[in-house]
């Protein structure tokens, strides 16, 4: 199948382009800002206990998240996939290059260790258990990575490896030999002229449908919220099976497609988040379900 020429900027308004990533983020916040309200407002959730924080407060750790997830998802992306951004600011051709979010270029796993220290920051100034704001922060992350995928397929990146599948996508339109080329790539970058897995929207099916669904019966089902980092558990582990699962059909980024092993950085990364998800969930199981 021959990828549509999708345009990566929905309309612009004067010299202001708004872009589909841009609107995945907003989708995201928004929607995953109004499921974790809804879990806050429904008290059988919570019961004998109650709502660990308000609606209100939920706003401002609405914030607090969103910093987090942008702050580090660009310097985690630099830190994990080019670090050369970061000795540019001192001296490159490019001195901010690092704070050019427009370009692209952001790291789930960066994002998840802002949005871990906000929930930490907030906890404590709040006065409330961290691993509780993690597990409604969490169980709404999926929207997120639902809507982040579906927007790197329009955008034509984070392609899958070459395949034979019936169901497979050549990449290799108008707008990518403008990037790299009549053959679509240069300098080992961009997708080239052949048949890869869509593997953003198998990215978007399991580490957004499939993980909403999981962490929703686990919260809406099973009660776990009063069980604190149960949820948070369940959402590390899941995330980083799936994510080190797919690696093996997603094109290495470039400069890392060498790894020792036959390793990618993000099984790498993802090894740490699924240890310490099954470290989470057995002290959650091993504890009584919290009463306040």
């Amino acid at each position: 199948m021959q990828f549509p020429e999708f345009n990566p900027v929905w309309f612009s308004i004067g010299p202001l382009d708004i872009r589909w990533y841009a609107l995945a983020y907003v989708a995201g916040i928004v929607l995953g800002w109004w499921y974790a309200a809804r879990i806050i407002k429904t008290e059988r959730l919570w019961a004998p206990g109650k709502p660990p924080i308000s609606t209100q407060q939920l706003d401002d750790l609405v914030l607090w998240v969103t910093l987090g997830i942008i702050l580090g998802g660009r310097l985690g992306f630099a830190l994990f996939y080019q670090p050369h951004l970061y000795a540019q600011l001192f001296a490159g051709p490019d001195n901010f290059a690092l704070f050019r979010l427009w370009d692209g270029g952001m790291s789930f796993h960066g994002g998840l260790l802002g949005c871990t220290l906000a929930v930490v920051l907030f906890a404590l100034r709040s006065k409330v258990r961290i691993l509780t704001i993690g597990d409604i922060a969490l169980a709404a992350a999926p929207f997120g990575l639902m809507f982040g995928r579906l927007a790197n397929f329009i955008n034509g990146e984070l392609w899958g490896r070459e395949t034979t599948v019936p169901w497979g996508v050549n990449f290799c339109n108008q707008r990518a030999r403008d990037i790299y080329g009549a053959t679509c790539e240069y300098l080992g970058q961009g997708p080239g002229d052949v048949v890869r897995h869509p593997s953003q929207l198998y990215e978007a099916g399991l580490e957004g449908v499939f993980l909403l669904g999981l962490l929703a019966f686990a919260v809406w089902k099973c009660g776990l919220l009063r069980k604190p980092g149960y949820v948070t558990g369940l959402f590390l582990l899941g995330y980083g099976l799936i994510r080190a699962l797919l690696e093996t059909v997603r094109q290495p980024d470039v400069g890392l497609d060498h790894l020792p092993f036959g390793l990618t950085m993000g099984m790498i990364l993802s090894t740490p988040m699924m240890l310490i998800g099954l470290w989470l969930i057995w002290r959650a199981w091993s504890r009584p379900p919290v009463s306040a």
